[in-house]
């Protein structure tokens, strides 16, 4: 289906990483320039912006649910008409909150296309999703695009690039950032941690997100963070600790699996992507935990949650998932969730 270290070097070549990726991005939080250039006069009212800011936090909530799929060109259009409406002199309010809609309707499309595997294309879009929450003035956005940006180079195989990508994030919001995005900002931390195999700092950065994550009732944050609660975080954590149980079931696949269990409880089938792949997190458990019966089990709801959603990503991760199911005296349930997966795989 897909070997794993061709296709990690694959997306690796086709995104800029190291001292190429960093630097550019190290003048994010200096106050940004003014724009000289001549212009149309802008017609664009409140009402206008409105409506804007309402569409685009329905395209993050379809992405967030569902993957990029045909709404990526929908959310593109949209980022098209906003440039355009940029090109026009505007009066400041009313920019900097085009400037918003632009930042946050880049991060949609680049994570919609990083969910596709389209990894440079990602970034291009992240970079100008920055530059936008930039001109905005919107460091909290800003710092979650650079998060978005080193989960990326996390899937790319490049975890100290993501630990650099954090650690500007955090610079920039130290002292302003509400707990939910101080809690995010923690488990991708960790999850850099994990991938270096530092594993004592990544359940103190662990710790970190949880304990950080205690405090966010009634404490008002942006709409686009408030995905981040217990079930995001248990569910973050599952994965974290299913990666270490690949080289050390005994280990970490028990714990893994009761963090994978504890999301699912939580968050339910509405949260279609993250479901599915926490049902493809859970099976894997169960495969490297000796527990075949469990395995089938999951895995038969792991393409029944899969077959909900566009995610390239969850499709990836269920032909990672089928190698487990292959060999000669594998038992009755295993081979039908096998021939489930490869057939919605063919599809």
């Amino acid at each position: 289906m897909i070997n794993r270290r061709a296709a990690t070097r694959a997306l690796s070549a086709a995104a800029v990483t190291g001292t190429a990726l960093l630097d550019a991005l190290e003048g994010w939080l200096q106050p940004a320039s003014a724009d000289g250039k001549p212009r149309r006069r802008g017609r664009l009212g409140e009402r206008d912006l409105d409506a804007l800011e309402a569409t685009t936090r329905a395209f993050r909530t379809w992405d967030h649910q569902y993957g990029g799929g045909l709404r990526r060109k929908a959310v593109l259009g949209q980022l098209s008409e906003v440039a355009a409406a940029l090109d026009e002199h505007q009066r400041d309010p009313i920019e900097r909150r085009l400037h918003g809609v632009m930042a946050q309707l880049s991060g949609s499309a680049a994570t919609m296309a990083w969910d596709a595997g389209q990894q440079r294309r990602a970034q291009d879009y992240y970079r100008v999703a920055l530059r936008a929450a930039h001109a905005a003035g919107d460091t909290h956005f800003g710092a979650n695009v650079l998060a978005g940006m080193a989960r990326q180079m996390l899937y790319v195989n490049h975890p100290q690039d993501a630990l650099e990508l954090v650690r500007l994030a955090q610079d920039g919001v130290r002292t302003s950032a509400g707990p939910r995005l101080r809690a995010m900002l923690h488990t991708r931390e960790a999850w850099a941690y994990a991938a270096m195999g530092r594993h004592a700092a990544f359940h103190r950065a662990t710790r970190h997100a949880e304990d950080a994550l205690s405090s966010a009732a009634g404490v008002e944050e942006p709409y686009w963070i408030h995905y981040f609660d217990t079930a995001e975080l248990a569910g973050v954590t599952g994965g974290r600790l299913l990666d270490l149980a690949r080289t050390d079931p005994h280990e970490h696949a028990a714990a893994a699996s009761q963090e994978i269990r504890a999301a699912l409880a939580q968050r339910g089938p509405d949260a279609s992507r993250s479901h599915a792949l926490d049902w493809i997190g859970l099976a894997e458990c169960s495969f490297l935990l000796g527990d075949v019966t469990g395995a089938a089990e999951s895995t038969h709801h792991a393409v029944s949650a899969a077959a909900r959603t566009q995610s390239g990503r969850v499709r990836q991760q269920l032909a990672h998932l089928y190698p487990y199911t292959v060999g000669r005296d594998v038992p009755g349930p295993v081979r039908e969730a096998r021939d489930k997966i490869r057939d919605l795989l063919a599809r």
